[in-house]
């Protein structure tokens, strides 16, 4: 497996980034579900949508950033994840909070890839805590 440099990593294109991004937060997600016993499995998948939609990460992300929670590199790879243009959006969310939510996976692919594992899942784990917050749980 080849390593990438931190130039590499922010030279990458902003969708690889937020491809990455999305299966490092579906993969935590999934493990958060399953560990916390709340989900029966034939729910996890409904369950782990309230965490992982397009709405909810652009919820999310709306929150860190005007709670300044992200560092300015992270804004900056937040709006190139937001602005890259996919070619597509899913019919059930509008573009603004689709791109959002591309911008925000962009950031978790940064972090991945840059090995900077520790702030990726301080940032999935505030992210966790916003949506429990919102459901009330």
């Amino acid at each position: 497996m080849q390593n990438l440099t931190p130039h590499d990593v922010i030279q990458l294109n902003a969708l690889a980034l937020a491809y990455m991004g999305d299966a490092v937060l579906e993969q935590r997600i999934r493990e958060h579900l399953i560990l916390s016993g709340r989900a029966k499995p034939n729910t996890l998948h409904k369950e782990a949508t309230k965490y992982v939609s397009a709405k909810s990460q652009s919820n999310i992300v709306h929150r860190m950033i005007e709670e300044n929670y992200l560092t300015e590199e992270e804004q900056a790879v937040f709006r190139r994840g937001r602005n890259a243009k996919s070619g597509s959006v899913p019919k059930n969310t509008d573009v603004r909070t689709y791109r959002n939510s591309s911008g925000f996976e962009a950031v978790l692919g940064f972090l991945f890839l840059s090995k900077e594992h520790h702030r990726a899942n301080e940032i999935i784990d505030y992210a966790i805590e916003i949506v429990e917050q919102a459901k009330g749980v």
